[in-house]
């Protein structure tokens, strides 16, 4: 497999391609050419670059940051961990627009006596999709930052990161959103009914983009044992992290 992917050129010029098993979005480290691997026509879609503004340092302080607040936390957390690991990761992201709107009836049993209902969700998302199949990222807590994100250029990707590529295409990304935001609205009809007997989703799609956002995931160890944290590199954000001596674990 690794022999066969070597020989993946870059069709508009022609350097090698760095392409991993299961990637199917592929994009040039010398050009910044992005396409969709062994497909004849170009990539369609937008694709921009979230700009990582933070270093190894203010992620190490950001992170011990996080470790002073909160009452969940050990009280000398920041004091007597060690960093373990820092690395800055451009992971691959599908922000999918779409409209859904969801008609639902059923019972309202929270009241006595039980009453039918019936009602109309209608929500605008946009819906972000990891294109890593298998990984576990919290996408739920994470938002695209509104100012920091310009059209890509492989030039602003930090040296030394680790760049991924999509292992989805627009179509699964967006058949995905799909099937997220459907449990979302069906979440939201269970706040105005206790058992839903009839429920039906339309939605509207509007044209994906592909983006890619700088992670940092992070290891650290107190008390002899190891754990885990991800911040976001464009806000120095602390996403996820795991906190000792409770039931929490990162997902």
């Amino acid at each position: 497999m690794s022999g066969i992917v070597s020989e993946i050129k870059c069709e508009n010029c022609g350097a090698p391609l760095n392409i991993n098993p299961g990637e199917i979005v592929s994009t040039c480290r010398y050009c910044g050419y992005t396409a969709v691997v062994g497909a004849d026509e170009p990539f369609q879609l937008e694709h921009s670059l979230i700009l990582n503004n933070n270093n190894a340092a203010s992620v190490e302080n950001a992170l011990r940051d996080w470790m002073r607040e909160g009452f969940m936390k050990p009280g000398d957390l920041a004091k007597k961990s060690k960093i373990l690991t820092l690395e800055l990761r451009y992971l691959p992201f599908w922000l999918v627009p779409i409209e859904a709107t969801s008609t639902y009836e059923g019972v309202l049993e929270r009241i006595s006596p039980p009453s039918p209902r019936k009602g109309v969700i209608n929500r605008d998302y946009d819906w972000l999709v990891l294109g890593r199949k298998g990984a576990q990222f919290p996408t739920r807590d994470y938002t695209v930052p509104d100012t920091g994100k310009i059209p890509f250029d492989f030039k602003r990707i930090d040296s030394g990161a680790k760049f991924l590529n999509s292992e989805m295409t627009n179509e699964e990304a967006v058949e995905h959103a799909r099937e997220e935001v459907d449990v979302n609205q069906r979440f939201l009809a269970k706040q105005e009914i206790d058992q839903i007997t009839s429920f039906n989703t339309n939605f509207k799609v509007d044209k994906p983009t592909y983006i890619h956002a700088p992670i940092w995931f992070s290891t650290y160890e107190y008390k002899g044992r190891s754990y885990n944290a991800v911040l976001d590199g464009s806000s120095g954000m602390v996403l996820r992290a795991d906190i000792p001596q409770t039931d929490f674990k990162m997902i």
